[in-house]
């Protein structure tokens, strides 16, 4: 689903009609920031699920040597 040229332009009259032309620099800015903001912040959880997956798997691999060398030892 994809809008059309005649979708585009009735969605910004609205906007014009309802914020005015003044305010759409503001809005336009602040829309910015948030998608900044949004973007920072889901970098930051993805560096962080990755480091805890790479905690659990190395946790993971110790206790399977651990586990290991106890069959051995028996």
């Amino acid at each position: 689903m994809s809008l059309g040229l005649t979708e585009i332009a009735l969605i910004l009259i609205v906007v014009l009609i309802l914020f005015g032309g003044k305010r759409i620099p503001e809005l336009a800015k602040a829309l910015g920031k948030a998608q900044y903001e949004y973007k920072k912040a889901k970098e930051l959880l993805q560096n962080e699920a990755r480091e805890l997956k790479d905690s659990v798997q190395n946790a993971a691999a110790e206790e399977e040597k651990k586990a290991s060398k106890k069959d051995e030892e028996k």
